[in-house]
């Protein structure tokens, strides 16, 4: 469908509110999921970030990369334990959990940020301390740890410099641990230490469906204090759960609004943030 000159400039227009209100403003984007695997999803999310860079927001972007470290598992023939249906990492899977979310993930994406005329760096949770975690114990899953500490001052910096941080979730712990992270649990942990505007989550869903089975049923907005009942009802299950309670966590610890949003989408970041319509679920 072709769009005409009015019809864009419309769209700037409807566009300028949130621009003013966004800007000098802290966004942490969780970015997992399809956008990650697809090529033309992927750029499209690293355009969103430079855009809305350009404009004046400052943003975090926190990732994952699941599918890349289970690729790399496979070259080397190491084989997955699971407890509970939650893999088991054990020294050697956390030494290419390292390897791959900390060094190729996160410079793949730092440079694509580049290529698209943004400007960026890639960090871990090692870098200036920035995550402190423990073991987690319930159930034993090895080397994956709960965050007990978060120091941003690292990431302050980089926001202070018009530079986007690219924050791998990877954590340091006592006597030289090191422990991987949930990574929508890092950025909500992020999003409330930096007093964030804004923590998106990207999903492989539209957001938060009253019947899971009917795409028309999508809940756009909903109080912290509501999911409490929405979970009796049976309304959240599998895996929304843990995704919506690091929402309800980052509003109850001062960033003002989180969303799940539906990353399959182009541009969902763009939609969002910058249209009255917005996108996926929103908490507050």
């Amino acid at each position: 469908m072709n769009i005409t000159i009015t019809e864009r400039a419309e769209i700037l227009t409807q566009a300028l509110p949130y621009i003013k209100q966004y800007a000098g403003k802290t966004v942490v984007i969780k970015y997992g999921g399809n956008a990650m695997i697809n090529e033309e999803l992927k750029n499209a999310v690293m355009e969103d970030m430079v855009l809305l860079n350009t404009v004046g927001i400052k943003l975090v972007l926190v990732h994952g990369g699941g599918p890349e470290i289970n690729a790399m598992l496979d070259k080397t023939g190491k084989e997955s334990k699971f407890v509970g249906g939650l893999r088991y990492t054990d020294e050697e899977t956390m030494d290419i959990v390292q390897m791959v979310l900390a060094g190729k993930v996160n410079k793949a994406l730092v440079q694509q940020i580049t290529e698209n005329g943004g400007r960026a760096i890639g960090l871990c949770g090692l870098d200036g301390g920035m995550l402190t975690a423990t073991r987690h114990t319930e159930p034993d899953l090895g080397f994956v740890g709960d965050i007990t500490r978060v120091d941003v001052t690292l990431l302050r910096n980089c926001l202070e410099n018009d530079t986007i941080p690219v924050v791998a979730t990877v954590a340091g712990g006592a006597d030289g641990e090191r422990f991987n992270i949930n990574a929508d649990i890092a950025a909500a942990e992020i999003a409330a230490a930096l007093g964030a505007e804004k923590l998106v989550l990207m999903t492989d869903v539209q957001g938060l469906l009253r019947d899971k089975d009917d795409p028309s049923s999508l809940i756009s907005t909903v109080q912290v204090s509501e999911v409490p009942r929405l979970k009796k009802e049976g309304v959240l299950s599998g895996g929304m759960i843990p995704k919506i309670e690091c929402c309800v966590e980052a509003v109850r610890r001062g960033v003002r609004r989180t969303h799940i949003i539906d990353g399959r989408i182009p541009h969902s970041i763009l939609i969002e943030m910058l249209t009255d319509e917005g996108i996926g679920t929103m908490f507050l």
